[in-house]
């Protein structure tokens, strides 16, 4: 599967961003589609996910309130409405898709099995 994320680019403090990422290639029926971010000099972490069997989803702390992910089935196709930005949002944004998911791994990069080429997202103070 293949991955292509859109969307990043710069915004003020407070402002938003959707960011968007399609799968194409092979999919599968169930899996999950998820969203990290890496800034610089830090490791790669957890934001949000969506299981598509049902629509779970889980957020990291810091963005719960704020981001929201929705998934497009038909289209093969998550977004990340990223609302309320703040300056500690800046990173590099991945998706990512996994076919064995379980809920207690859903926040973990090794359950995920194809990620995309990332997208930056700049926010300025």
């Amino acid at each position: 599967v293949q991955l292509q994320a859109f969307g990043g680019g710069l915004a003020q403090a407070g402002g938003s961003l959707r960011l968007s990422c399609a799968a194409s290639g092979r999919t599968f029926s169930s899996y999950v589609m998820g969203w990290f971010r890496q800034a610089p000099g830090k490791e790669r972490e957890f934001v949000a996910a969506i299981r598509r069997r049902g629509g779970s989803t889980d957020y990291s702390d810091s963005v719960k309130g704020r981001f929201t992910i929705s998934l497009d089935n038909a289209k093969n196709t998550v977004y990340l409405q990223m609302n309320s930005l703040k300056p500690e949002d800046t990173a590099v944004y991945y998706c990512a898709v996994g076919y064995g998911v379980i809920p207690s791994t859903m926040r973990l990069r090794r359950a995920y099995d194809d990620w995309g080429q990332g997208t930056q997202v700049t926010v300025s103070s």
